[in-house]
């Protein structure tokens, strides 16, 4: 991780190496903290993160699923990420805003806890690095389940839930893969350990419906338009096991990820073992609308209207 100079910590912005916390947080011991990464790319109209506002919904409703009162509204938050970029002198970045049950009280009772919010920016490759991207990912499905609806909230993006994905994340790397890919309650296809999935086969592009306990990705939805755009048809349906075998493509999606290929499943080539012409093609749309580079997708980008740099 590379710091930057500042961090947005409870409506002030301090210095890297001064934002922590006590080693008794609520957060800490109990995982009582919702998240978001976001990204922010350097585009022909200046620095811009991508569907920024979505992400900002989205903390929202994991911090109220989970009880918490975020103590900003959402415009606060979009105000100083922004001019945290800007005091940091970042043109792309990857960004981090954490809601969390600060320190104050202990036990599994959390109301009394006090909500601290946090925000950090820096800059993050591709999660699944660069030739992942280019040449795609080996991936194993694990023998971890995904985490039930009837035990937590699969559709917030909650800190403690992400122990789920770290198992399945450790077990694959043990292995030798770079992916896990995490089956939910009833046996079928989920998601990545942090990603969405998709299955092409015959041309069509299959993906798990949020009712199989995934994370509705926000990148999730937007290669979902993106591969409608481009005349390709979509269908959210459960996938068997067996389909991420025989399918002529998979890859993945999510925002630390972006778009990443998968060319081989437990061993199994995907396809040819190479990424496909869908993929492919979803992909380079998908890269376009990132960077800006496609006026359709321009409203999904929240530029950085301050100055490069704030002394």
């Amino acid at each position: 991780m590379k710091p930057t100079e500042f961090i947005w910590l409870n409506g002030e912005f301090v210095k890297w190496e001064d934002a922590t916390v006590h080693v008794l947080t609520h957060g800490l011991h109990y995982g009582t903290g919702v998240f978001e990464g976001v990204r922010c790319y350097d585009t022909a109209v200046g620095p811009a993160i991508f569907r920024h506002q979505e992400h900002l919904d989205r903390l929202k409703k994991s911090s109220d699923l989970y009880y918490m009162d975020i103590p900003y509204s959402p415009e606060q938050l979009r105000t100083a990420t922004k001019e945290l970029i800007a005091r940091n002198g970042l043109r792309s970045c990857y960004i981090r805003p954490l809601v969390f049950r600060g320190y104050g009280t202990m036990g599994l009772f959390p109301l009394d806890a006090p909500v601290d919010v946090t925000i950090a920016a820096w800059e993050w490759g591709s999660y699944l690095g660069d030739e992942g991207k280019q040449k795609g990912v080996r991936a194993k499905v694990s023998s971890w389940r995904r985490i039930s609806p009837d035990s937590l909230i699969p559709q917030a993006k909650a800190s403690g839930q992400y122990l789920n994905s770290i198992l399945a994340k450790i077990e694959v790397h043990k292995a030798g893969y770079e992916e896990a890919i995490l089956l939910d309650d009833h046996g079928h296809v989920n998601e990545g350990s942090g990603e969405n999935i998709f299955v092409v086969r015959d041309g069509v592009i299959a993906t798990p419906p949020q009712t199989a306990s995934i994370l509705d990705g926000i990148n999730r939805r937007s290669a979902i338009t993106i591969a409608r755009d481009l005349g390709y048809e979509v269908v959210e349906r459960n996938i068997a096991r067996a389909e991420l075998y025989l399918a002529d493509e998979v890859y993945l999606t999510g925002t630390a990820a972006e778009l990443v290929p998968v060319r081989e499943v437990d061993d199994h080539p995907v396809g040819t073992g190479q990424p496909g012409e869908v993929t492919r093609a979803v992909q380079a749309a998908f890269e376009d609308a990132l960077h800006g580079r496609t006026e359709r997708y321009r409203d999904w980008l929240d530029v950085v209207e301050v100055p490069a740099r704030i002394s």
